[in-house]
């Protein structure tokens, strides 16, 4: 039952409507902030239409600086969210001196999304720092990949890719990957996908049930390969009845967890400005490239 009131708390904030809300929701202000964001250094695509694409944004100075490749969330369903709304978070990373590379990619409702496509997508963007990197002075050595949500998972799964085998070897290797409320597996949110997302998703991502489609399941589950061998920060807000065991099984593999608790709401912790979400931007731009292991 504690998940289900969880998901309660956090998750249905998803479907909170403009029309009866008397205060702006955390979802509502996640928006609003992130329409605030000043404009990237340039926008550019990694593949053949917009919906492959980033916003790429660098800080003051010459570098070659970090990077942060940013996946945003929104059901993994391409009218819920954008690259847009992560906007306020890519700009408040590069204020900490970390180039932000926010990435767009194809979701379900647009042509060739799911499985595998969406997760193409996602590697191919990462991958893109390779090219970048040759007009921009980007620290190729000094990379991480934050994502929110289903970008969480999204953002594991791209890190995950050198456990895959060679159809999936990642031309750049992450030095840290940043969970952001996410799940790590996709089979046990098949049903509660529907409450938080409204619908079911799951089963349309991935083409089928876990059962019929197990093996692509385990190929897109990053849970299914650890350890990742990277460091892995992890910020747990009302996905944390999924987080928690997550980074459990991550350290018994023998990965470097380091977990920061948020509030039981899904969009705070996306929300620079915030409380909580000034510690997020906190957590990720001093320990996403650190080297310590610090006592838990």
């Amino acid at each position: 039952m504690r998940i289900y009131s969880l998901l309660a708390c956090g998750l249905l904030a998803l479907l909170a409507s403009p029309a009866i809300a008397a205060e702006q929701t955390p979802e509502q202000k996640y928006k609003e902030v992130a329409s605030r964001a000043g404009p990237p250094t340039a926008v550019l695509r990694y593949g053949a239409n917009d919906l492959r694409s980033g916003q790429l944004r660098l800080p003051s100075g010459k570098g070659p600086f970090p990077v942060a490749v940013i996946v945003h969330g929104g059901c993994w369903t391409a009218s819920y969210d954008t690259m847009a709304g992560t906007a306020a978070v890519a700009e408040a990373l590069t204020a900490r001196g970390i180039a932000t590379w926010n990435i767009e990619y194809r979701r379900l409702g647009d042509a060739g999304a799911g499985w595998p496509g969406t997760f193409e997508d996602v590697g191919a963007g990462i991958d893109h720092l390779e090219t970048l990197a040759k007009t921009y002075p980007l620290d190729l050595a000094r990379v991480t990949i934050v994502g929110h949500s289903a970008g969480a998972h999204l953002a594991l799964w791209g890190a995950s890719r050198s456990r895959l085998g060679a159809g999936y070897a990642p031309r750049i290797h992450p030095v840290s990957i940043v969970q952001i409320d996410g799940v790590a597996s996709l089979a046990p949110f098949v049903g509660l996908d529907a409450e938080a997302c409204g619908k079911p998703v799951i089963s349309d991502l991935m083409g089928g049930s876990p059962d019929d489609r197990a093996e692509q399941y385990r190929l897109a589950s990053p849970a299914a390969h650890l350890p990742l061998g990277i460091r892995q920060l992890l910020v747990q807000g009302a996905f944390r009845p999924f987080m928690a065991p997550y980074a459990e099984a991550a350290r018994k593999a023998g990965d470097h967890v380091e977990v920061l608790d948020g509030t039981d709401d899904h969009f705070d912790v996306v929300t620079p400005g915030t409380l909580v979400g000034d510690k997020v931007i906190d957590f990720i731009a001093t320990r996403a490239f650190a080297t310590d292991r610090p006592v838990p």
